[in-house]
């Protein structure tokens, strides 16, 4: 044998013995390495609809819409239900911000009766899916998940009557019991949103219309009732 040969022979067996002793990385295909919480909300508002609750959801089917192994799901929530109601919490965050922000541009009271129920109609076909997930979850989830979406409810309700009263003051004007109003609005312009969820445009528009002024009549008789007419 030439040296020649016996060189290449010799490098070889070195290379072999180099690579016997790293380590062999195997990668699933289709899966990702790493999730965020984000990643995984997504993957189960991807999964559900108007036929489908986050309650028939499995842990396996979010890992695959998510394209991770069930095992990696486990990194941030102990189960199905964990991520239900960070969801459905996250959702009445996001969707508070939004009615808030669209009440804080309207200057009048009219305006902000109209632009709050407009935003909330805009929202029912929003990509992000917050308000049809807790409308789905308010009616036809489960327990835990029903309760919820009643605490995202309260805190609707205690931002409304915050924002209010803040315009009562501002038009020189006074509501009677604010906190009973702003449930009573809180919960007509959600069953209003429940109704029309699955309505086609123009049906929609003619209940949000009457919805406004159902908002305008428990505004004016908060207004002009004080406690001895109530009773």
């Amino acid at each position: 044998m030439n040296p020649s040969s016996i060189k290449k022979n010799v490098d070889a067996t070195i290379a072999a013995q180099s690579l016997a002793h790293e380590p062999v990385i195997v990668r699933t295909v289709g899966r990702k390495a790493t999730i965020t919480k984000e990643e995984l909300f997504q993957a189960a508002l991807n999964l559900i609809g108007p036929q489908k609750s986050i309650a028939s959801l499995s842990l396996r089917e979010v890992a695959r819409e998510a394209g991770i192994a069930p095992n990696s799901f486990y990194r941030h929530f102990r189960d199905i239900d964990e991520l239900a109601i960070e969801l459905i919490d996250r959702a009445g965050h996001v969707l508070r911000q939004i009615l808030h922000q669209a009440r804080l541009k309207a200057s009048k009271q009219n305006s902000i009766i109209r632009s709050s129920v407009e935003v909330f109609i805009e929202q029912l076909d929003a990509d992000e899916g917050n308000l049809s997930l807790l409308l789905r979850e308010a009616y036809t989830g489960s327990a835990s998940y029903k309760l919820a979406v009643e605490r995202q409810l309260n805190y609707f309700q205690q931002e409304l009557q915050e924002d209010l009263i803040r315009l009562e003051r501002l038009n020189h004007s006074k509501l009677f019991h604010p906190e009973i109003v702003a449930k009573a609005i809180t919960q007509l312009v959600f069953n209003m949103g429940a109704t029309v969820i699955d309505m086609p445009m123009t049906e929609r528009k003619e209940i949000a219309e009457q919805t406004m002024i159902m908002i305008r009549m428990i505004l004016e008789g908060a207004r002009h009732l004080d406690e001895a007419q109530i009773r």
